[in-house]
């Protein structure tokens, strides 16, 4: 599959979107998702991932990055569950470990639903038997 410019990406995330299973459409109130590149190296640094990692070229499909009360608002009190928040969508590493439009949709689900996930609780090992499950959605019935 030819490398598709961000816009166009983009536009594949939103049809992802419109896929999610019916399950996962509460979690999105209030989650904007963005699209970028790459992350950058302390976006990677954040994320655990080590020198070392990052120098032979580790990545990120995805992060959920929640609001930042303590400088948002000044410590008045707000109810958390009003308050947006993004998922980011990293291309780059998606399009080059996922060559065919149908991994690179499943993939983008997957990931959407991944930092969901982390957001409200669940852990890598939570997360285990459907990350390692190249399609998880083959059989959904929403």
């Amino acid at each position: 599959m030819k490398r598709l410019s961000l816009e166009k990406f983009g536009k594949v995330v939103v049809k992802v979107m419109e896929t999610l299973p019916q399950r996962w459409q509460p979690y999105l109130q209030n989650v904007v998702v963005d699209v970028q590149e790459e992350p950058d190296e302390e976006t990677l640094r954040k994320a655990g991932f080590t020198e070392e990692e990052i120098a032979a070229g580790e990545s990120l499909y995805g992060l959920f990055v929640p609001l930042d009360v303590s400088t948002a608002w000044g410590g008045d009190v707000v109810d958390l569950h009003d308050l947006p928040h993004q998922i980011l969508i990293f291309k780059g590493p998606l399009e080059e470990d996922f060559r065919s439009r149908k991994q690179l949709m499943v993939e983008i689900r997957k990931t959407v639903i991944h930092e969901l996930a982390h957001h409200f609780g669940y852990t890598d090992r939570d997360l285990e038997e459907f990350d390692d499950n190249p399609n998880p959605f083959e059989n959904e019935t929403e």
